[in-house]
């Protein structure tokens, strides 16, 4: 095959991900000379991801579907695939493509592949025994899915490098620690506060309970509880096929609870952040580096969030933040207050905050590093 328009495949789980967390990479490999596809369960995203100039192969499987067959099913449709257009790197989004991807493509002889385990989400978020039982599964399998022969495995944060090592020392020089998805600097530039009452916290996300929102919930009814006027905006759609997914009857009465609004799904998030004093994340765990810290933060907005892995790459303590422990309702109330109250400490840590995306976060940088990675691929390809 001719070197001079590799072919790349990106396995992610659904399209409107890709649209999401993977457009600008996407973007920078076919400027840089890379023929691009996507393999992908194809719902409303597909013309979208056409139009910008990628192919787009549809894929039946479900996040939701988990077990045994299901998940053979689903290496064999991949397998095929790759025999069929036998790209010379595929890339291979978060744990489920990665563990998957990774066994399908040894199976087909792709040259090089590379897998990114973009936090342990479900996995690493649920005490459920499942949850717990896949997570054991899933770093026994490690080894073999994820280090092909030029495997290369990208984290998003220290926490899940040190721990990917630890599973397979051996693969340690393997495993490229890149920062999250990036954020565009100068889409989301940082606002002026809304100087007008009441102080608003923003949550953007998927409806799931591993985010926390519960937590969130129950910490917002602890404020207006004493008292104090503090609003709360969900906006997030319902994720049906995340198994932590939180019902639509739930999150339709938790809207109805004093302060709180939620909107359901926002195609773009910046009005959301203009009108927040404060971005908040209560996640239990399983997270890479999140995405709406990241666009909050480039915004100039405060933090509350929790204090796990992938939050702390992007949150730092009383720097740009204020961090509490997982699960704790009555801590994060007690911090949601302490920035409600302060004006200027809510300034001081947004501007912060925009200093520390600026700083090797924009999606420019992640993207730079992204196709440099692929390059050493091709050239070891080439020896």
């Amino acid at each position: 095959m001719s070197l001079k328009r590799p072919k790349l495949i990106f396995l992610v789980t659904e399209d409107w991900y890709f649209c999401s967390h993977r457009l600008p990479m996407a973007r920078a490999a076919l400027d840089c000379g890379f023929d691009v596809a996507v393999a992908t369960r194809v719902t409303a995203h597909g013309d979208a991801i056409r139009a910008a100039g990628f192919t787009v192969h549809p894929l039946r499987w479900r996040r939701r579907a988990i077990g045994p067959f299901a998940n053979l099913a689903a290496i064999g449709e991949i397998w095929r695939l790759y025999r069929r257009e036998q790209p010379l790197v595929v890339h291979h989004v978060s744990l489920k493509p990665a563990l998957l991807g990774g066994i399908a493509a040894r199976f087909a002889g792709v040259p090089a592949v590379v897998g990114m385990v973009t936090g342990m989400g479900y996995l690493g978020g649920s005490d459920r025994p499942g949850a717990r039982l896949l997570a054991r599964l899933a770093r026994l399998i490690a080894p073999v899915a994820l280090f092909g022969r030029r495997g290369r495995v990208i984290v998003q944060n220290e926490e899940d490098r040190r721990a990917l090592a630890a599973t397979c020392p051996s693969k340690a020089a393997r495993i490229v620690l890149i920062p999250g998805s990036g954020v565009d600097l100068t889409r989301f530039a940082p606002a002026p506060e809304r100087s007008s009452p009441p102080v608003t916290v923003a949550y953007a996300g998927r409806m799931i309970a591993i985010k926390g929102v519960a937590t969130l919930i129950a910490a917002q009814q602890r404020v207006h509880e004493r008292g104090i006027d503090l609003r709360l905006v969900l906006a997030g759609d319902a994720d049906d096929e995340n198994p932590s997914a939180i019902d639509r009857a739930t999150l339709t009465h938790w809207a109805k609870l004093p302060g709180i609004t939620w909107l359901g799904r926002c195609e773009d998030i910046r009005p959301i952040w203009r009108d927040a004093h404060i971005a908040a994340l209560a996640s239990l765990g399983g997270e890479g580096v999140p995405k709406s810290l990241l666009e909050a933060a480039a915004m100039a907005r405060p933090i509350v969030a929790t204090d796990i892995p992938g939050v702390r790459a992007i949150a730092q303590n009383q720097v740009n933040a204020i961090l509490v422990p997982p699960g704790d309702e009555a801590a994060l109330a007690e911090a949601l207050i302490t920035l409600a109250r302060d004006t200027a400490l809510r300034r001081r840590l947004g501007v912060e905050g925009r200093k520390r995306v600026e700083h090797g976060f924009s999606d420019q940088a992640i993207a730079a590093a992204t196709v440099a990675l692929y390059r050493d691929l091709l050239r070891e390809i080439a020896r």
